[in-house]
């Protein structure tokens, strides 16, 4: 074959090849396309609208659901993320060493979606910062600020109407008729208020979590900003004499967490119009979530949460081996919704948490009993109780096997992990605090971890 020919023919080959790599990439294309037109037409079967599933963009005020006891206005919200990371605020720890090492932002870390790196959060009384954070071995665990179970995140907040995993907090939603219940249960000085359950937890939790508010200590702390200034612009309706107290505190660090929302997750741009936004694994996935794997029939708000409760019989903190200060007889956290209603049926039975940014999450379920999605895809997948407690007549209804494949697990796994995920939440992390301290922690380990040093 002489050059002449020999070119002829590669040029042949190549243009064959271009052809066969051309009608590969049309039939992805094509594929794609069909996927698309069709998750739309699940998703508005499901929900009457692709809108139902959008979440509003943070700066978009008027459009976040918000408690109409605590409407947002943008200096409210700016002093709540001040506040919420704000160490200086740790000024009633149980021991000297702990004053001004912790914040709420230390259990709730926006690059783990807005939760702790480990299975519990322990604020007074924890060392170390994200995964590495752990007991002070000058606390012993009853006299450290750690919960039972775990704590939930905070993205989509603005969804929840009742707060924790048993729905204790907020005097409507769930709550309308347990009144009677509140005082038994600890929490009617704060429903009988009248606040949803965001707020009416954080009024809660500012005492809990040991934090000191008032307006001697704001100006104290006012270094690089003034706190009081801010609480007189987000709060000008409220008397100089209840203005900085904890109550106010807690509306302004609520009003920041209802302005968390994944806008930039690749799903909620696909459903503003970006259709390569997600990858065609991703879309197959959200195929299986809105039919097959049935997702939606729980996960049913814009962050793919619900005001519902189901038990799935996964175990509880205690028996997590790096747990502390909880134990069987833990029955707020263990019996679920159940221990507040004291009703039977709802025993054992846990809000259905939202599913945004779990991609770098560590611990799943109220017990943190799983470490990874697949984890939790696969407990779902199977549908059989893990907890000697749950036992199979105690099950959700809607907790049954699945059947799905390996492959497609891996398609629901790609669309949770990483169609879910907004990879942009340190905006909602601020440069600096305005006591000009460490933060979200003070403690001398995290401050070498940190790099305050």
């Amino acid at each position: 074959m002489n050059d002449r020919s020999r070119k002829v023919l590669l040029y042949f080959i190549a243009g064959l090849i271009g052809v066969v790599l051309g009608s590969c990439s049309v039939e992805r294309i094509d594929e794609s396309s069909v996927i698309d037109q069709n998750l739309e037409a699940r998703i508005i079967e499901v929900a009457g609208s692709l809108q139902a599933f959008q979440v509003p963009k943070e700066t978009d005020l008027d459009k976040i659901p918000q408690d109409p006891k605590n409407p947002l206005n943008p200096y409210k919200v700016k002093l709540g993320k001040m506040l919420f990371y704000e160490t200086a605020l740790g000024m009633d720890a149980l021991k000297e060493k702990g004053k001004q090492t912790y914040s709420c932002a230390t259990c709730h870390l926006p690059e783990l979606g807005f939760r702790p790196g480990t299975p519990q959060g322990i604020a007074d009384g924890g060392i170390g910062y994200g995964e590495q954070r752990h007991l002070d071995p000058d606390y012993k665990p009853s006299e450290a600020d750690v919960q039972g179970a775990r704590p939930l995140a905070l993205i989509g907040a603005a969804y929840t109407t009742n707060t924790l995993w048993n729905g204790r907090f907020g005097a409507g939603g769930v709550n309308e008729g347990t009144e009677h219940l509140w005082a038994k249960k600890g929490v009617e000085h704060v429903n009988k208020l009248g606040y949803q359950g965001l707020e009416a937890q954080n009024i809660e939790g500012l005492r809990l979590h040991r934090m000191v508010i008032n307006k001697e200590h704001l100006q104290k702390i006012s270094v690089l900003g003034n706190y009081v200034e801010l609480f007189d612009k987000a709060f000008p309706e409220f008397p100089e004499s209840v203005r900085y107290t904890p109550q106010t505190a807690s509306l302004a660090i609520s009003a920041f967490l209802r302005t968390i929302m994944p806008y930039y997750a690749p799903f909620q741009r696909w459903l503003r119009g970006e259709k390569d936004a997600m990858t065609l694994s991703q879309k197959k996935g959200a195929m299986l979530f809105f039919s097959k794997a049935r997702c939606y029939l729980c996960h049913k708000s814009p962050v793919f949460n619900s005001m519902e409760f189901h038990a799935i019989g996964v175990k509880d903190m205690w028996e997590n081996p790096l747990a502390v200060a909880t134990g069987p007889n833990d029955l707020d956290r263990n019996l679920g919704r159940g221990w507040f209603t004291e009703r039977d049926e709802d025993m054992y039975k846990f809000k259905v948490p939202q599913l945004y940014n779990l991609k770098y999450g560590l611990y799943f379920f109220h017990g943190a009993s799983k470490k990874t999605i697949r984890e939790v895809l696969e407990y779902k997948n199977r549908a059989v109780s893990e907890n000697p407690n749950v036992p199979p007549e105690r099950l959700s209804p809607l907790f049954i096997p699945l059947h799905l494949s390996e492959e497609e697990l891996d398609y629901l796994q790609d669309f949770i992990e990483n169609a879910l995920y907004d990879p942009y939440m340190m905006r909602f992390r601020p440069m600096t605090v305005y006591s000009g301290a460490c933060f979200p922690n003070g403690d001398s380990l995290s401050r070498e971890e940190l790099g305050c040093n």
